[in-house]
């Protein structure tokens, strides 16, 4: 627990870095961005049905609902979609943890290819979908329970977090195609409920990303140098 926390609190510390910040805005710019054409569709598209069916006033009606159907789909899609736009600046938040925290390790770290990077991206995605997917049934069957669909996605959208937050950094210093991400299951599924609880604040969500990211990179980088001076002891 304590590595998780004190990257939590690091990262926290690296907020008000300017590449940090810098990457905090085009982020939150382009989740908005992405939000904002979704509600457009949907205004256009139920624009559309109510004028097919003739009803009048159908503006008013598409943008009441349209506003309400992308509200919806910002709380439920929000983890999918802001991890998906961090995915392009991935690399700029750990560079800048790196270079101000590890920068030896950052002299050593492999820039990876483009066919391995899209790999990894496609792998990830796959297994966001199938683990929904396999999550699903569970959720149904617990809804009678009121909270019981909240806790599943929360527990598995966490464990899928911590793996991909941790893999950012890790992944540019794996030398070994057959190596796994040495960071323990137990501190990747913190991690992950952390950052997951932070999605479900609003306006605090915004953050939750490349906060989570650059806490990511810090737990990545102390487990490295835990598992280094453990074989060197050995």
């Amino acid at each position: 627990m304590k590595p998780v926390i004190s990257a939590l609190a690091k990262a926290f510390g690296q907020l008000s870095d300017r590449a940090i910040l810098g990457v905090l805005a085009k982020s939150v710019a382009l989740t908005l961005l992405v939000f904002a054409g979704l509600g457009l569709a949907l205004f256009a598209g139920l624009n559309w049905g109510f004028a097919a069916l003739g009803l009048e006033d159908g503006g008013y009606a598409s943008a009441l609902l349209a506003t309400l159907l992308a509200a919806l789909a910002g709380w439920l899609l929000f983890r999918v979609v802001a991890v998906a736009v961090l995915q392009f600046f991935a690399d700029e938040v750990v560079i800048a943890v790196e270079a101000r925290h590890y920068p030896q390790a950052a002299a050593t770290a492999r820039v990876l290819p483009f066919r391995e990077d899209l790999a990894n991206s496609l792998r990830g995605i796959g297994r966001t979908v199938l683990v929904n997917l396999v999550a699903l049934p569970v959720a149904a069957v617990l809804v009678v329970t009121g909270i019981g669909p909240a806790i599943v996605f929360l527990l598995v959208n966490a464990w899928l977090l911590g793996r991909e937050l941790t893999d950012m950094a890790w992944l540019r210093h794996r030398h070994e195609a057959r190596a796994n991400n040495p960071v323990s299951g137990k501190e990747r599924m913190l991690l992950g409920l952390v950052v997951a609880g932070i999605m479900l604040v609003p306006f605090a969500n915004l953050l939750a990303p490349v906060l989570g990211a650059a806490a990511g990179t810090h737990l990545a980088h102390t487990v490295m140098a835990r598992t280094r001076k453990e074989s060197f002891d050995a």
